[in-house]
């Protein structure tokens, strides 16, 4: 998979989440992908001051990128 195709990928995966974290007043943008397998993002809005972010983080927005990416290790939150 060629670095296009794996950001176009991660950019799908954030486009399925997005709409749980809009509704809560938050957003989510891809901040890089380093070595092709860690992904960095940052929370934005509500997302910020959420005491559950890093369960989301992991729960939500990790899952859905490796659903699509499978190839990704980590997912960071950059602040």
């Amino acid at each position: 998979m060629t670095h296009e195709q794996l950001t176009e990928n991660v950019l799908k995966a954030l486009d399925e989440i997005r709409p749980f974290l809009n509704s809560d007043g938050g957003d989510i943008s891809l901040v890089s992908i380093e070595e092709e397998k860690h992904v960095k993002v940052r929370l934005e809005g509500a997302c910020i001051s959420c005491s559950v972010n890093q369960m989301t983080l992991k729960a939500g927005v990790e899952t859905t990128i490796k659903k699509y990416a499978p190839q990704i290790e980590t997912v960071e939150n950059i602040a």
